[in-house]
């Protein structure tokens, strides 16, 4: 589940309207619990991390400041929160007998990932150059301008490599019960010399963190929730052509030739082919009104070996 359709654009983003949506998202949820599937829910958390940042910096001057791994892990106890709240509510209404739960989550990544030396994820408020700068200077930040729109701070996306409780969720997700886990792509942590984990500022792409989670797992089906029903090639052009279902080499070919951009389907497809590689067997993409009906084949775009 995507963070932008709990807080979705146009619409007050308070608390109240992100459980209205939240709620509104679980249909899809229901249906599968119905057909007898086992469930791990991942979910982003862009809009909720930044209010995070934003909040954190109005207060930099009356409170301590807190690093973006740490915002990461409070999102996921927030939006974890919301999320099963909502779903133990309905599932006691529609006489489901399941249990929910939210398993706060670090995804291990490599110190020396390329993405560390060179950050290029654009996160938080605009600022002038000058306000940028001084940021810069007080926090250690890395900021660099966005396009025409100002200046923000620039933080490192590594690869996921592993999730650091993947044995904890196959475990709960086998025993039935419905875990919410790699909230906002999990809070990125790298391993000393010593075996200790030490977290790092960063964010880590939530659909690739669910691609390694669904191996993990043994999970058979990932569904990439997004905000259009189908994958297209040639997208916003007279000839676009929308894919039903499709090999993951294919996509591959099609991914190289440049049909999804790195900052829309691109993260999603490279995700999918991930899946797929670790032992999946079938990747569903398309909104969440159509997740079920995409998982019985009737829509959405299917990615298979």
């Amino acid at each position: 589940m995507g963070g932008n359709a709990i807080s979705r654009k146009g619409e007050k983003n308070d608390i109240h309207q992100q459980f209205a949506n939240t709620r509104k998202s679980l249909d899809p949820i229901v249906e599968l619990l119905r057909e007898g599937y086992n469930l791990a829910i991942s979910h982003g958390n862009g809009p909720q991390v930044g209010d995070a940042l934003l909040r954190v910096e109005m207060a930099k001057d009356e409170a301590p400041f807190v690093p973006l791994g740490v915002l990461v892990a409070d999102t996921q106890g927030s939006m974890g929160y919301m999320i099963s709240q909502s779903l133990e509510n309905r599932l006691r209404r529609e006489n489901i007998n399941k249990e929910v739960c939210t398993v706060i989550t670090q995804v291990l990544v490599d110190k020396d990932d390329p993405s560390i030396k060179n950050p290029t994820k654009f996160i938080g408020k605009f600022y002038s150059e000058n306000e940028a700068k001084k940021m810069a200077e007080e926090f250690g930040w890395i900021v660099k301008k966005d396009a025409d729109r100002g200046w923000r701070r620039v933080v490192p996306s590594p690869k996921p490599l592993s999730i650091v409780e993947g044995n904890i969720i196959r475990d709960l997700v086998n025993s039935g019960v419905i875990t919410i886990t790699t909230g906002g792509g999990g809070i990125p942590v790298f391993m000393e010399k010593n075996g200790d984990l030490e977290g790092v500022d960063a964010v880590v792409d939530k659909d690739y963190a669910s691609a390694v989670l669904g191996n993990t797992i043994g999970a058979e089906i990932l569904i990439i929730i997004t905000d259009i029903n189908k994958v297209y090639l040639n997208f916003d052009k007279p000839n676009k052509r929308p894919i039903d279902k499709i090999s993951a080499d294919e996509i591959e070919k099609y991914l190289h030739q440049g049909h999804f951009p790195y900052g829309s389907m691109g993260p999603k497809i490279s995700a999918s082919i991930k899946f797929i590689r670790g032992g999946g067997e079938k990747v569903v993409i398309t909104s969440i009104e159509n997740a079920y009906t995409a998982v019985e084949g009737s829509t959405g775009t299917l990615i298979v070996p």
